[in-house]
């Protein structure tokens, strides 16, 4: 059974950092794209970062790149998202998603952490 637990959400305010963490379980965690979905309230969602375990390959978004680095601790099967300049606008839901056939390819998706910024 795929298990993801994420953690790390919260209020923070503008500026401040956080980092979300994803664990994994119940698949061959270097085979599959993990990475972070995101969801604000009225919008749609958007593919924040991604990271192949077994490759080390990662992808984040324009809206990310420069504060947001994503990392993976293969020995203990958990995703990181380091998220530093927080904004308002990073305001949302981050979901936890993996995908076999790449990035936001979710097969199995976390249960959501909210991140809010205040200005």
């Amino acid at each position: 059974e795929v298990q993801l637990v994420e953690s790390g959400g919260g209020l923070v305010q503008t500026g401040g950092s956080l980092r979300l963490s994803c664990a994994a379980s119940g698949f061959t965690f270097d085979d599959y794209s993990i990475g972070w979905v995101r969801q604000a309230p009225g919008k749609g969602r958007e593919g924040v970062s991604c990271i192949h375990p077994g490759s080390g390959n990662t992808f984040i978004a324009s809206s990310a790149k420069g504060r947001f680095t994503i990392s993976s601790d293969n020995a203990k099967n958990t995703v990181y998202l380091q998220m530093t300049s927080l904004k308002p606008e990073d305001t949302a839901v981050y979901y936890c998603s993996v995908g076999y056939m790449g990035c936001f390819k979710t097969e199995y998706q976390g249960q959501g952490t909210q991140v809010t910024v205040s200005s």
